[in-house]
C-alpha cells in the first residue's frame, strides 16, 4: 500500500512554454519561500508532466522562473525514479559521455542525439525545505542533466552543433507549434 498522495493529483495542468519563449533562455531564480505556493507549483508541474507524457519538467517550462524540477523517470535498468528538487545544484556529472536520443516538452515531437554523461548527482531541497541528494545513471542521469540545464536557461538543442543543430532548428521552425 502506498502512503501519501500520488504526485500531481491535486495539481492543475498548465500550458507548456515552447522554444522561443524568453523564460526558457533565462537562468531561474532560487526559491526562498517554501510555503503552500511552492507545494502547489510542484503539484501542478507533476500534473502537467503527466498530461504531456514527459519524464521530467522544469518550472520555467510552465512559465515560472524558479529553480524547481520534477521527474518520474526510469534508469537503464528500468528502475523508476520519482521526485522533485528545489534549488538544485549539479554536483557531479561524470563517467562515459554517451550520445542518445533526447526530446523536450518545450519542443514537442522533436528529438536529437545529444551528448550527456552517464552519471549525475543533483543536490537541493524538497518542497518542505529538507536537503535531498539524487543520484542517477544512464537514462535517469540524462534526465537530471536535462532538467538542470533548463533552470540554467538552456535547452538540449543548445548542446547540439553542426548538422545536428541545423536539422533540429529547421524542424522546430517547420513544426506547427513553431509558427
Amino acid at each position: 500500500m502506498r502512503h501519501g498522495s500520488i504526485p500531481g493529483t491535486r495539481g492543475r495542468v498548465r500550458p507548456v512554454t515552447l522554444l522561443g519563449d524568453p523564460v526558457l533562455h533565462t537562468p531561474c531564480e532560487d526559491v526562498t519561500d517554501f510555503g503552500p505556493e511552492l507545494a502547489q507549483l510542484v503539484e501542478d508541474m507533476f500534473a502537467t508532466m503527466y498530461a504531456a507524457r514527459g519524464v521530467g519538467l522544469a518550472a520555467n517550462q510552465v512559465g515560472v522562473a524558479s529553480r524547481v524540477f520534477v521527474y518520474d523517470c526510469p534508469d537503464d535498468e528500468d528502475v523508476r525514479h520519482l521526485g522533485h528538487v528545489v534549488n538544485p545544484r549539479l554536483v557531479e556529472a561524470d563517467g562515459v559521455v554517451l550520445r542518445g536520443p533526447e526530446g523536450c516538452l518545450s519542443l514537442p515531437g522533436l528529438e536529437a542525439g545529444t551528448e550527456r554523461y552517464d552519471h549525475a548527482v543533483v543536490e537541493g531541497f524538497t518542497v518542505d525545505g529538507e536537503p535531498v541528494s539524487v543520484r542517477g545513471t544512464g537514462w535517469f542521469a540524462r534526465c537530471l542533466q536535462h532538467e538542470y540545464d533548463h533552470l540554467e536557461g538552456g535547452l538540449y538543442v543548445d548542446r547540439l552543433s553542426g548538422w545536428r543543430r541545423r536539422r533540429a532548428m529547421r524542424q522546430a521552425a517547420r513544426a506547427s507549434w513553431g509558427r
